[in-house]
């Protein structure tokens, strides 16, 4: 009975994995993501309409002017199919911005000091619309699900030995800092990668990101208390710089300057 458990669980796996199978757009990577774009789309339109309700909204109209302004001009160049664009200005402090699957667009007022201009804008929008296109949510949503029934494979596969408890310790440490952690910085290099893209196709000159990572950076040392490297969500300031000068030359080749 217990191998029959193991086996069905060890089935749901190995079909996860075969259903899961995706390419993600502007950089071909393979992921892992068994979610429908119809489920990833209504998951952001619900959690966006929570949002609006629970946060403030800025009604500054500089503010939602310049959101407007940069967030149509990326919305333009970038391949989000059906998406409902949006794009609401939140009254908070925290330095942050977000896309959410199916184009509901947020920027927290605290990021704009930090952005400063509509080209530091346009390299925090990409960004966010990057996660959005490379369908990064329910990536993470499926490869959360992918390893709790791996660890229940490995709970039943393990149910008798005396090391049970300490396998499974193991298995979430690991499965936390060798594969979520990791991937959740890979994740985020690639939306800095395809968000630089946007950001000059749009026609924004694309130097402009690393300015403002470089600003972001002396904002997070001023914040103090750096995080280990391995148990960071993001990268290092200092990586992220370093992949945005590597990419350049590709983004400049994509650059359109819009007319004056």
């Amino acid at each position: 009975m217990k191998m029959s458990k193991t086996v069905s669980i060890g089935t749901l796996a190995i079909a996860l994995v075969i259903i899961g199978c995706q390419t993600v757009q502007e950089t071909g990577r393979k992921q892992f993501n068994f979610m429908s774009e119809g489920q990833e789309t209504q998951l952001g339109f619900t959690e966006f309409e929570k949002m609006k309700k629970e946060t403030l909204i800025s009604k500054d109209p500089q503010l939602n002017a310049l959101l407007q302004r940069v967030g149509k001009r990326i919305a333009a160049v970038a391949t989000l199919p059906n998406a409902q664009w949006e794009f609401v200005v939140f009254d908070s402090k925290e330095a942050n911005a977000f896309c959410l699957p199916g184009g509901k667009v947020g920027v927290y007022t605290g990021i704009l000091q930090i952005t400063k201009d509509e080209a530091g804008l346009a390299t925090v929008i990409g960004h966010e619309v990057a996660h959005a296109v490379a369908r990064h949510g329910g990536e993470r949503m499926s490869e959360a699900i992918g390893l709790q029934v791996l660890g229940q494979v490995l709970s039943a596969a393990t149910a008798q030995s005396k090391y049970a408890t300490a396998i499974q310790q193991t298995y979430g440490m690991t499965s936390q800092l060798g594969v979520a952690l990791p991937h959740s910085r890979s994740q985020e290099s690639e939306a800095d990668h395809i968000g630089l893209l946007y950001m000059a196709r749009a026609g924004y000159a694309p130097e402009n990101a690393v300015s403002f990572w470089q600003r972001f950076a002396a904002y997070n040392k001023q914040r103090g208390g750096e995080t280990p490297w391995f148990l960071r969500t993001h990268p290092l300031d200092a990586t992220r710089i370093q992949q945005l000068q590597q990419w350049m030359p590709e983004a400049k080749s994509q650059f359109k300057p819009t007319a004056k």
